[in-house]
C-alpha cells in the first residue's frame, strides 16, 4: 500500500466533501449539524489556499483517501505565526497509518513557513485522535468544557499544542 502525497486539486473536492460529511453525520470530529455542499467545500478548501496555507490529499490507487490542512487560528495579526489544523481520512481506510503521514507533512509544511505553534481543537471523546497527537509532541494546553452540543449532548473541546522547532 503506497499512499502518495500532493496538492489538492479542484477536482479532488467532492471526495473531501464526502470525507466531511461523513464525519458530520456520524462523529463529534465536527460541531457541524449539517452536511456542505460542494459549494460550500470548494469556498472552504479555496479560501485557505488563497491565504497562503496549504492543504494536502493522501491517494491510494488514485483515490483520495484523506485530507489535511491548516489556517487561520485566529484573526488577530499577533495569531500570525498560529494555525490551526485538521486531518481526516476516509473512514474505510482508518488504521493504515494515512493520518500519520499527512500530520508529518502539515508539520513540515508549518516550519517551512515559519510558522511557530500549531493548534489542534479535538472533541474530548475522540481519546485515540488525542493520543495520535501526543506522539508527535502535542501537548493538551486546554479543555472547554460543554462547548459544543451536539447528538443531543454537551461536548468538551480539548487543546492541543505543538510548539514547533
Amino acid at each position: 500500500m503506497e499512499i502518495k502525497l500532493r496538492p489538492y486539486k479542484t477536482e479532488d473536492t467532492q471526495a473531501i466533501l464526502d470525507i466531511i460529511n461523513y464525519n458530520i453525520l456520524n462523529s463529534t470530529a465536527l460541531y457541524d449539524y449539517n452536511i456542505r455542499s460542494y459549494e460550500q467545500q470548494q469556498a472552504i478548501l479555496e479560501e485557505k489556499i488563497a491565504k497562503q496555507f496549504p492543504v494536502i490529499v493522501a491517494e491510494l490507487n488514485g483515490v483520495v483517501v484523506g485530507f489535511g490542512m491548516y489556517s487561520d487560528f485566529r484573526f488577530r495579526e499577533a495569531y500570525k505565526f498560529t494555525v490551526e489544523h485538521s486531518v481526516y481520512v476516509n473512514n474505510d481506510f482508518h488504521g493504515k497509518g494515512i493520518g500519520k503521514i499527512l500530520l508529518q507533512e502539515l508539520i513540515q509544511l508549518a516550519k517551512k513557513q515559519s510558522l511557530h505553534t500549531m493548534i489542534g481543537v479535538i472533541d474530548a471523546e475522540n481519546q485515540s485522535s488525542i493520543d495520535f497527537h501526543e506522539k508527535f509532541g502535542f501537548k493538551t494546553v486546554g479543555i472547554i468544557k460543554e462547548s459544543g452540543f451536539k447528538f443531543d449532548r454537551w461536548l468538551h473541546s480539548v487543546f492541543v499544542q505543538l510548539i514547533l522547532e
